[in-house]
């Protein structure tokens, strides 16, 4: 049994894209759900957990805690966390935290060094932060290891080491993480904690792409719009830029933007790419070639662009995914 878990936003990379070559859900129930026959083998507490059965989860697991189940232990600090089934409260999931990683369950160290460096739940020591991401890390917990990794490279509580960095991304890389294979395509295009390699960068971010990694989405689109370590393919790169600009990024708008107003990769669409223009700039990402380009389409045109471009934002209750 393992609780799900959510990567502290403060170790996210922030990792600009570079230039594109020219021209160019509902909460779920808590109520505890009527009794049925279950295997042997089910995980009563999680499976409970996991269709939104967050009462049943909890007299589950406090019944398995009992026993000295860590698992069990994590997920009672999961639901104290994130106040399902019970009263959110922090020092109780920080407490149940330390008991689950006391009994060797990753997840709960994971979850108690996000607790340390958060500065949750009464601890806030980020030396024991480290010291548990690396116990962790060392049975196998993807997260841990890629969360190390990023202390590693930004220099935070341990020596900065790219070395280190690129070895424990890449075990993650290697687990299935998008967010690890991003992080070490990107050390591969700089040449940092790992030699310069074009090749292994693209191929890092294609799998991150497939994995659902809009940054990487990006990135590769880019490297194989330009040919980039990669076998250029301007119509391939359109549809993954069309991808990431659907799943809210600026930078794939602004490009899929170009694209459109070139024709490359796409047949030229000034409607489409005026549209993806007023987006990408709502969110930030401006465009001075556009602004001109735009300004010399005939007036319907620009608003059938804008008319689309406010039907689109219409549709975002949440960040796409």
């Amino acid at each position: 049994m393992s609780a799900r878990h959510n990567v502290l936003a403060g170790l996210a990379i922030v990792l600009a894209a570079p230039a594109l070559a020219q021209p160019v859900k509902a909460p779920s129930p808590s109520q505890t759900p009527a009794a049925q026959a279950q295997p042997a083998n089910v995980d009563v507490a999680y499976g409970a957990y996991e269709r939104g059965y967050y009462v049943t989860a909890f007299n589950e697991a406090t019944k398995r805690a009992a026993q000295n189940d860590a698992a069990a232990m994590t997920l009672l600090g999961e639901l104290y966390s994130q106040g399902l089934g019970v009263g959110q409260d922090d020092k109780k999931a920080a407490d149940w935290y330390k008991l689950g990683a006391e009994h060797g369950d990753p997840n709960a160290m994971f979850s108690l060094a996000m607790f340390n460096i958060a500065g949750r739940g009464g601890v806030s020591d980020r030396a024991e932060a480290v010291k548990l991401l690396q116990h962790a890390a060392k049975l196998g917990h993807v997260l841990a290891g890629y969360d190390l990794g990023l202390l590693y490279l930004q220099g935070q509580d341990v020596p900065q080491d790219f070395g280190r960095a690129a070895a424990l991304f890449e075990t993650a890389a290697q687990a299935g993480s998008p967010e690890a294979q991003f992080a070490l395509a990107t050390m591969y295009k700089e040449g940092r904690g790992v030699p310069k390699d074009l090749r292994k960068a693209a191929a890092l971010l294609a799998h991150a792409s497939i994995g659902g990694n809009v940054d990487a989405m990006v990135e590769f689109a880019i490297a194989q719009f330009n040919g980039t370590g990669t076998t250029k393919n301007e119509s391939a790169a359109a549809q993954i830029f069309l991808k990431a600009a659907e799943r809210g990024s600026p930078i794939a708008q602004n490009r899929l933007a170009r694209i459109l107003m070139a024709g490359r990769g796409m047949p030229a669409d000034p409607t489409g790419a005026i549209k993806w223009h007023l987006i990408a700039k709502a969110a930030g990402a401006g465009d001075p070639d556009l602004d001109l380009y735009a300004s010399k389409q005939p007036q319907a045109v620009r608003d059938a662009a804008e008319k689309a471009a406010q039907k689109w934002r219409s549709t975002l209750v949440e960040p796409r995914s």
